[in-house]
């Protein structure tokens, strides 16, 4: 529950990265290139995104876990975006990759 948690912070926080003015973007998916040209309801989205795992991490831990777990999570995710972003490392294949990993990993130890 964990991992889905933090992809949705990934994905919140991605899109609220590619909304960014300042940032240099390469849109290589059809959804990038949406998200570059509608701003506003892209930043509706992504701050729902992250609002919705907020309450889902609410659901599985106390108030004040929940909250230490999801700045830390903000604070590590949103680091590595806004430094792997712009080397073009992060992809699909790499987010869904780690995503498997994070599941096997909570699910078996």
């Amino acid at each position: 529950m964990v991992a889905l948690i933090s992809l949705n912070i990934f994905l919140g926080f991605y899109v609220l990265y590619n909304t960014s003015k300042k940032a240099t973007l390469e849109s290589n998916l059809q959804l990038e290139k949406w998200i570059q040209q509608n701003p506003k309801p892209s930043r509706l989205i992504g701050l729902s995104i992250l609002a919705i795992a907020y309450s889902f991490l609410i659901s599985v831990k106390a108030i004040g876990a929940s909250t230490l777990i999801y700045f830390i999570q903000i604070m590590v995710i949103g680091s590595l975006i806004i430094i792997l972003a712009p080397l073009r490392i992060i992809n699909y294949k790499l987010v869904l990759g780690t995503f498997f990993l994070a599941i096997l990993l909570e699910t078996f130890c």
